[in-house]
């Protein structure tokens, strides 16, 4: 088979992409970091971020009671309050200052002050109030003291206005205290919980970063063990754009088709998350996101010098990536600049894709969007990674040839000192006689 046809270039194309998967397969595996942030981590680590919020709600926030009326409806107050399953009073305080002295120790979460004048306004047909102060360093918590102080203030309030008319029959009294009925029914989250919230996007999110770390790591890896700290090595089988490219992005996809069905089925299911994903759809939506992830970190690989720069990279933009999917602050009130930002990172898309699909049931038409937004991502990102390794394979060759020339000039500058060196014999006269001594 002659070498210029193009069956025997295909057939060497192959062969050298196979040769770049198994390499990178094995040094998957030899290499710890590699291997720890490509397969380790993606095991353990949701299972630790699922096992913390598996409680999905709070209960039994400890509240102190600032009770300066000492009447009757304050105490039935404080008795509902108490008899909710969210929260439970826990100490009873004289003063407000007492009560702040508490929740500075973090004994208490919350206070509730009742005014001297409370039943006393209430009795007079004036409108009281009941002052609620929480610590709003932990959302949950201040979520379960006001909303449970508004539950029981709306309950009281039903009381009081029934005993101010003169209805004559229960449905009289259930129009008066609440004229528009309605019934409050999750659809999608029906436990209310922060973990079925935050926990799809978090899985997605470990998805990317963990895979970013592993082609980092594996970036600055070849960097290192390179005489040149080129990134692309002097070798007959890395002669190629599509072979490298693809021998190596076959490698990280194999890993993460597995890791990634890991993370979206089995780990939701384990913790009894809600979960109404199918495997067509979570199949089409994790093709083009693992797919994205890989060309993206692919990238990236060309600013990593050095094993540690990818860590420090990864980690500091974690949070970002995610506030940026909208799962933990509204899409609409952020900036557009940083909206544009987040339209090029691929978890921005991937998260609110698998929220829809996992948490909504949504299909991959409902999805239409965030699926079509990771194809572009991946033709993008699959053309940049080309330009990336062509401008390293050509700066290897150049470095190569630099060398060579090199080499080949001291050669010639040793060859030229070594004739020089050598030395020449002096010439003997003919018909010159040396004289005899004697």
């Amino acid at each position: 088979m002659e070498k210029d046809s193009l069956l025997y270039r295909i057939k060497e194309g192959l062969s050298d992409t196979c040769y770049i998967w198994v390499k990178e397969m094995r040094s998957t595996i030899t290499d710890e970091g590699v291997l720890i942030f490509c397969i380790l981590v993606p095991l353990l680590y949701p299972l630790l971020y699922s096992w913390i919020y598996n409680n999905e709600v709070v209960r039994e926030v400890p509240v102190a009671v600032v009770d300066l009326s000492h009447s009757s409806l304050s105490r039935q107050f404080i008795r509902n309050f108490d008899a909710s399953p969210d929260t439970r009073v826990a100490y009873y305080c004289s003063s407000l200052d007492e009560a702040k002295e508490l929740t500075g120790k973090q004994q208490v979460h919350g206070t509730l002050l009742f005014p001297e004048n409370f039943d006393t306004k209430v009795n007079r047909h004036e409108q009281t109030m009941v002052s609620v102060y929480a610590d709003m360093s932990l959302m949950l918590t201040y979520k379960a003291i006001f909303q449970t102080a508004q539950a029981v203030s709306t309950k009281l309030n039903s009381g009081i206005q029934l005993k101010q008319v003169r209805n004559y029959t229960d449905r009289d009294d259930e129009v008066t205290t609440k004229p528009l009925d309605f019934d409050e029914i999750p659809i999608f989250n029906t436990t209310g919980g922060y973990g079925n919230a935050i926990l799809p996007g978090v899985l997605m999110l470990i998805l990317q970063q963990t895979l970013l770390l592993g082609i980092g790591l594996a970036a600055g890896t070849a960097r290192e063990n390179n005489r040149y700290q080129d990134l692309v090595p002097i070798s007959k089988h890395y002669n190629g754009i599509f072979r490298i490219v693809l021998g190596k992005s076959m490698c990280y996809f194999m890993l993460y088709a597995v890791m990634g069905t890991y993370l979206a089925l089995v780990v939701p299911r384990l913790f009894h998350y809600i979960s109404l994903v199918s495997a067509e759809t979570l199949a089409g939506l994790l093709l083009p996101y693992i797919l994205s992830c890989i060309f993206f970190g692919m990238m990236l690989s060309c600013l990593v010098r050095y094993r540690e720069n990818v860590m420090l990279l990864v980690v500091f933009t974690s949070v970002p990536f995610l506030f940026m999917t909208g799962l933990s602050w509204p899409q609409s009130n952020m900036p557009g600049f940083w909206q544009g930002i987040a339209y090029l990172i691929p978890s921005t898309f991937g998260v609110r894709g698998f929220l829809r699909i996992s948490s909504m049931g949504a299909s991959l038409s409902d999805i239409q969007v965030e699926y079509q937004a990771l194809w572009i991502q991946v033709f993008v990102y699959f053309l940049l990674t080309c330009a990336v390794y062509r401008y390293q394979i050509n700066t290897t060759r150049k470095r190569a040839f630099d060398h060579m020339q090199r080499l080949k000039e001291k050669a010639q500058e040793a060859k030229a000192r070594k004739s020089q060196s050598q030395p020449t014999s002096s010439p003997v006269h003919q018909g010159e006689e040396i004289p005899a001594q004697g």
